[in-house]
């Protein structure tokens, strides 16, 4: 405990009124030892928040076996006078054996859209390791040498990969059946919601703008459809529809790439992306098929599963897609 002892060059005289005591110092002259110390810091710090996410970004809360993360944490002290924060440590020795103190360090770290003031190292989940929730603490120690440990925060294990559900169109009120054209849907199910962050770097699931390629797959059908960032530079891990054996168009075709952009949006563990501005000729489907999506392995749920690249037929009977 820290003690500062002040040297005063005055009286302390004790007044009382209407039976309240008033301490008055009056000046007077050097007396050696006039001293009095100050009341050191014995408040330990507060940490108000706390959580582990995956080392890729994203979704937060979530890990899988084997796989690294960080630990994040709010933590300020409060001590009057605060003496400052020494050390923080995490104990998350439930989720990586041995790691019984964690050390974080000092900065700015933004996930999730929260700020935490530390953050540890990456650490590596045990590579066998139970689905479900696990808890894990914070010790927050200042100068002073006061230590608290908060135990209320816990982090959740998921070891399942996603796999694609299902893959489905819309055709907008008054459009031709068949017909690819700007404000059709292209409805892509997942069994399980996705980070977003994995598909496109800092989505948040909001409508965001992308580009959609209709490709031509030949005279015998097999056109595709991919998903492009708003640039049209970059394919998304959204992977390739087949739209089957039945031919939507003699060309590529973009959608979005100029003019009315198309847009993508995450509901669930469901993304649908609507169609903008044609730029090319499309055609018009003259036979019923069924499209098959293959998914990519790039995208992945919050707790970092890579998605299955399982190809998915759509549900229901063989029809004109758009």
């Amino acid at each position: 405990m820290r003690r500062t002892t002040v040297t005063f060059v005055s009286l302390l005289v004790l007044v009382v009124s209407a039976g309240v005591a008033y301490a008055i110092f009056t000046k007077q002259a050097t007396v050696g030892s006039n001293s009095f110390s100050t009341a050191a810091d014995w408040v330990a710090p507060t940490t108000s928040a706390s959580v582990i996410a995956k080392t890729a970004g994203g979704t937060v809360g979530y890990i899988h076996q084997g796989s690294t993360y960080y630990v994040y944490a709010s933590v300020t002290d409060t001590g009057n006078p605060a003496s400052g924060v020494s050390t923080v440590t995490a104990n998350v020795s439930s989720i990586t054996t041995g790691q019984t103190a964690a050390s974080l360090t000092a900065g700015s770290y933004t996930i999730g859209g929260v700020t935490y003031s530390y953050r540890s190292a990456s650490l590596t989940a045990n590579a066998a390791l139970s689905a479900g929730s696990y808890t894990y603490s914070i010790t927050a120690t200042d100068a002073a040498g006061n230590a608290a440990t908060t135990n209320t925060w816990s982090v959740t294990v998921d070891n399942t990969a996603p796999a694609a559900s299902d893959v489905q169109t819309t055709n907008k009120a008054g459009g031709t059946n068949g017909k690819a054209e700007q404000g059709d849907t292209l409805i892509l199910t997942y069994t399980e919601t996705m980070d977003p962050n994995s598909i496109l770097a800092g989505w948040t699931g909001a409508s965001t703008n992308v580009v959609v390629r209709l490709n031509d797959g030949g005279v015998i059908g097999n056109d595709t459809v991919t998903i492009y960032n708003s640039a049209n530079t970059s394919q998304l891990p959204l992977g390739t529809v087949d739209m089957g054996s039945t031919t939507y168009t003699s060309a590529n075709v973009t959608f979005g790439a100029s003019g009315t952009a198309s847009t993508m949006v995450m509901s669930g563990a469901t993304i649908t992306i609507a169609l903008g501005h044609v730029t090319g000729t499309d055609g018009t489907a003259l036979l019923a098929g069924t499209m098959q999506w293959t998914p990519s392995a790039s995208a992945t749920d919050p707790a970092g599963n890579a998605c299955s690249t399982a190809a998915k037929s759509e549900s229901g009977a063989s029809d004109k897609d758009f």
